[in-house]
């Protein structure tokens, strides 16, 4: 149905003999047998539906239409349905240019003057082509932990796995197999994320090695370098041996001058 139609339909009153209950209404898919909404299109596409309000009660209902989940515009967002008919109102859902394969859902949502609501769900599957893709950037020593993002490059949800391993001076100081981590990762989004390394070496230069990988995708690696430093020993031994080599030179000055103290 066109929106050149689609201002406001009002049907013929509802069958002789029924017997409307007072304040009595729905919400329904239009043209009966369906109950909820389904559409499929590729991105970018405009999908159109009507959406029946039925007033079996005996007084004018007022609603108000809104969409949740998904971009939905009606043809009118507040109707007034006479006594004992039914008002047809179109809507469109438009699906995102960049969503990918897959369910999208949301309600269309009819709401009364008095506060009285109802929602019909709303369900939209994209076509297009799945692809599984995964990437692991960004990926740093701070302390204890191993900090990174994972990001999903395809159009598919995943389940990603995480593999650490390190490489010190000496040979391998950490070695973590393949282990689920507890996230799901949709389509496009990115994720900052640390894996945790107790017991990390005090003193070494360390290279540390990144696998990811999720059902359907290539391992996904990346790595950065890092030295630890046991700064405070250091500082401490540092500063002991410029205490040293002060009082050395004091004595020498005293000795050039003739002074000789114990």
């Amino acid at each position: 149905m066109s929106y050149a139609r689609a201002a406001l339909l009002l049907s013929l009153p509802l069958l002789l003999g029924a017997t409307p209950a007072p304040g009595g209404w729905s919400a329904v898919p239009s043209g009966g047998g369906r109950p909820a909404f389904y559409a499929e299109g590729v991105p970018g596409t405009v999908l159109q539906d009507t959406v029946s309000v039925v007033n079996r009660g005996t007084r004018t209902l007022t609603v108000r239409l809104t969409g949740t989940g998904l971009p939905v515009r009606f043809a009118r967002t507040a109707v007034d349905v006479p006594a004992r008919t039914r008002a047809e109102v179109p809507f469109t859902v438009s699906v995102p240019g960049d969503a990918g394969p897959g369910e999208r859902t949301g309600e269309i949502v009819v709401r009364e003057s008095a506060g009285r609501r109802t929602a019909v769900p709303l369900l939209v599957r994209v076509e297009g082509p799945e692809l599984a893709a995964l990437t692991v950037e960004h990926v740093a020593v701070r302390g204890d932990r191993i900090t990174y993002e994972l990001v999903n490059r395809g159009t598919t949800e995943l389940a990603p796995r995480l593999a650490v391993r390190a490489e010190g001076v000496f040979g391998t100081v950490l070695d973590r197999p393949p282990h689920p981590l507890p996230v799901h990762l949709p389509p496009g989004r990115r994720l900052r994320l640390t894996e945790p390394w107790p017991g990390r070496p005090a003193l070494d230069a360390v290279t540390v090695h990144l696998t990811a990988t999720a059902p359907g995708t290539p391992p996904a690696t990346a790595r950065t370098t890092t030295r630890f430093v046991p700064w405070g020993p250091l500082a401490a031994g540092t500063a002991t041996a410029l205490a040293a080599a002060a009082a050395a030179l004091t004595v020498v000055r005293r000795r050039g001058k003739g002074v000789v103290t114990a």
